[in-house]
């Protein structure tokens, strides 16, 4: 059985609108060696059509299942933590996308569930509401700790950062689902019928893509085309398995 791939995107595929050298190559060894693969991102306010089209204009051709997001694993925790639950949610179309494909309802009443994710509309009778209802009651859930993100106009506020005044203002952590959380890698690798010793994790980040990786029991490469140096990786107590300039060079088919 040819190994399966979980890979992470910006600095790993692309950097905003520009894809990295070797990016288009290595897809294509995936797709023509029978490789399960799944691209993963941090980002809850994108839906899997959104990122398809991104690729799509870039020159990479994949089905939207190809992609799952900390809006498709939170919703899909929710569901089995509460089948058919309730949820305030501030979000974009991607967070509020996956929770009604998993059978939830959004309300703004009395919810089960507080759920903040990365969203341009955010302001303080939202961040009101929540602190309101959550201090009544309901579970407080983000999609990723992630303080911020990149944009194609630099660096932007990241779910991390929305859910610090409602937590100042409760006294209460949320439970965040993304990266590094390992349960993102367990429902990337269900959703490819694959077990851990299977998989590998590729990713640029060590505090995020190789250690959720590490902990599901994956094995991890790390490519060094986004924010780690091979300096930087001596810094923590964990490796990757394996370490590439970027994701050319990974020998896809000597992997298996």
């Amino acid at each position: 059985m040819p190994a399966s791939f979980v890979c992470d995107m910006d600095g790993v595929i692309y950097h905003g609108s520009r894809l990295i050298p070797g990016a288009l190559e290595f897809v294509k060894r995936l797709q023509d060696g029978g490789h399960r693969f799944v691209f993963l991102t941090n980002n809850s306010q994108w839906t899997p059509r959104d990122l398809k089209h991104k690729l799509d204009q870039m020159g990479i051709s994949v089905d939207e299942s190809a992609f799952h997001t900390s809006a498709i694993a939170t919703a899909d925790f929710l569901r089995r933590q509460m089948p058919g639950g309730t949820a305030y949610v501030i979000g974009g179309a991607g967070l509020t996308n996956a929770l009604y494909s998993h059978g939830f309802t959004l309300t703004e009443k009395d919810p089960d569930y507080v759920v903040v994710g990365e969203t341009r509309s955010y302001d303080f009778e939202k961040i009101e509401h929540a602190v309101r209802l959550i201090l009544k009651g309901a579970r407080f859930i983000a999609t990723n700790p992630d303080l911020t993100g990149p944009s194609e106009q630099g660096i932007q506020p990241a779910c991390g950062a929305l859910v610090a005044p409602i937590e100042l203002a409760t006294g209460k952590k949320p439970y965040f689902v993304g990266k590094p959380n390992p349960i993102m890698m367990w429902t990337a690798l269900e959703k490819l019928d694959a077990t851990p010793a299977e998989a590998f994790m590729v990713g640029d980040r060590m505090d995020t893509d190789i250690i959720a990786g590490t902990e599901a029991g994956m094995r991890t490469i790390l490519v060094l085309s986004g924010v780690t140096s091979r300096e930087l990786i001596e810094t923590y107590p964990y490796r990757p398995t394996l370490i590439f300039e970027h994701v050319g060079e990974i020998p896809v088919g000597e992997l298996d």
